[in-house]
C-alpha cells in the first residue's frame, strides 16, 4: 500500500491532514529536526501523536539534525520521551543518534535520512543492516537511477512528491555574517521570506534562512510529481512525502487531498493521464504565487548530474 506522509504546521492543520486521508504526519522540534514548518513543544507532539493514533494513523518525528555536542547531550532524554508517547517512527541523520538508540535499548523504529548522501542501494542497505526500517532518498536521484536500484533495496525509500528541496546546508551563520559585515541588524528567520537570485537572473528564487542548525538554501523551484506518481508506483516507490515548509495553510491541505485521491485511484487501477494533468493544474493554483513548480531531477539523465 502507498503511504502518504505530510508535514504539519499546527495542531489544527494536522487534524485537517488526517481528515483528508494522509497516512503519516511528519513533525518535530526545531532543536533536533531539520527544516520543519514549525517547531512543536513536547506537549504538542504528544497531543498530535494521540490524535493520529485515535484515527489509526501514524506519526514520524524528525530527529535528523547533525547533533553537535550541546544537542547530543539532550538526545537520550528526548528519545526516551518520544518512546514514552509512542511515536511510530523517527527520522535520523546523525549516527550518534543511532548509537544512543541501540545503547539505551530504545525501541523506536528509525528511518535513515542522510540528505544528499542517500543516492544508492549500497548506502541505504548499509543502514538497513544496522536497524533502519526505511530511508529518505536524496532528492537529486533521477527516475532512471531509482529504477536501477529498486530491486536491490532492503527497506523502502521515501520520495518527495511535493514541496521544497534543500540544496545546501551549512552550520555557518552565513546570513548573520553578511549582516554583520554590512552593519545591518536584520532577522534571518524563515518567516522573513529571504531569497537569493543569480546574477543577471532576477527571476531566480533560492529561499534562504537560518536556525540553530545553520543556514539552509532551497532550490529555485519546488517539486510536483503528480504526473509521475504512476511511474513511482510501478517501480515500487510507495512512500510519498508532501513537504509544506513553504506551502502553508489550508492550501497545503487541499494539495494533500489531491494526492490522497491520486493514491486511491492508482491503487484501484483507475488513474489516468488526464486526471493527473487536471490535478497538476489545481496544484498550480494552490501553490504560493512567488514559488515555481517543476519535476526537479526526475527526468534528468544520470550522466548529467555532477
Amino acid at each position: 500500500m502507498i503511504e502518504l506522509i505530510a508535514t504539519a504546521e499546527s495542531i489544527e492543520q494536522a487534524e485537517k491532514l488526517l481528515d483528508a486521508g494522509v497516512d503519516t504526519l511528519y513533525i518535530g522540534e526545531e532543536m533536533f529536526g531539520l527544516r520543519l514548518p514549525t517547531s512543536f513543544s513536547k506537549k504538542e507532539l504528544q497531543q498530535i501523536t494521540e490524535m493520529a493514533h485515535q484515527v489509526g494513523k501514524k506519526v514520524n518525528v524528525a530527529v535528523n539534525g547533525i547533533m553537535h555536542p550541546e544537542k547530543m547531550e539532550k538526545i537520550p532524554d528526548y528519545l526516551l520521551f518520544l518512546n514514552e508517547i509512542g511515536v511510530d517512527y523517527i527520522t535520523v541523520g546523525d549516527p550518534g543518534v543511532v548509537f544512543v538508540l541501540q545503547r539505551d535499548n530504545i525501541s523506536i523504529p528509525y528511518i535513515y535520512d542522510g540528505e544528499t548522501l542517500v543516492t544508492s542501494s549500497r548506502q541505504i542497505n548499509f543502514w538497513a543492516k544496522r536497524g533502519a526500517v526505511g530511508a529518505v532518498l536524496a532528492r537529486e536521484v533521477p527516475y532512471e537511477e531509482m529504477v536501477a536500484i529498486k530491486d536491490n533495496l532492503l527497506v523502502p525509500a521515501e520520495v518527495l512528491v511535493y514541496g521544497a528541496t534543500c540544496i545546501h546546508q551549512s552550520k555557518r551563520p552565513l546570513l548573520q555574517n553578511y549582516y554583520r559585515y554590512t552593519k545591518n541588524n536584520e532577522s534571518v528567520s524563515k518567516e522573513r521570506g529571504l531569497f537569493l537570485s543569480e546574477h543577471k537572473k532576477e527571476e531566480t528564487h533560492y529561499s534562504i534562512y537560518e536556525d540553530s542548525h545553520g543556514t539552509h538554501i532551497f532550490a529555485d523551484n519546488d517539486v510536483n510529481l503528480m504526473e509521475e506518481l504512476d511511474k513511482l508506483k510501478q517501480a515500487n516507490y510507495i512512500k510519498w512525502k508532501l513537504d509544506g515548509i513553504y506551502a502553508p495553510g489550508d492550501n497545503f491541505v487541499e494539495v494533500a487531498k489531491l494526492f490522497v485521491n491520486a493514491k486511491t485511484q492508482i491503487e484501484n487501477g483507475t488513474w489516468t493521464d488526464e486526471q493527473a494533468k487536471q490535478a497538476t493544474e489545481k496544484i498550480q493554483l494552490l501553490h504560493p504565487e512567488n514559488r515555481g513548480l517543476d519535476i526537479g531531477f526526475f527526468n534528468l539523465d544520470p550522466d548529467e548530474i555532477k
